[in-house]
């Protein structure tokens, strides 16, 4: 994945409390352009990172998925040397969902 430093990570952080938001709101929270938000939201949502709720599929709000909150939780691994940041993602995740699970 390719993420637009800070501003990606901005986004999960502000929506790290699992609760739901717009671009306009969250616009505001960050002091960044609408239409940036707006251009980034829907990546985020590609990457599984966000999710688009409803209650209409194109009602613009999103919400932080499990995999938004382990790359916060990494944020400090991506871009490092000798990282693959997918693959620590994937692996978090993984041990996440299983213990969970368990």
């Amino acid at each position: 994945m390719k993420l637009a430093v800070p501003t990606d990570f901005d986004i999960l952080e502000a929506l790290s409390d699992r609760r739901r938001n717009t671009a306009v709101n969250l616009s505001y929270i960050l002091d960044k352009n609408r239409s940036y938000i707006n251009t980034r939201l829907p990546i985020l949502a590609d990457y599984d990172l966000l999710a688009r709720v409803g209650p209409a599929p194109n009602s613009g709000l999103y919400e932080i998925t499990d995999k938004g909150l382990v790359v916060i939780d990494n944020r400090d691994q991506y871009r490092t040397d000798g990282v693959d940041f997918d693959a620590l993602v994937e692996s978090e995740l993984r041990a996440r969902t299983d213990e969970t699970n368990a």
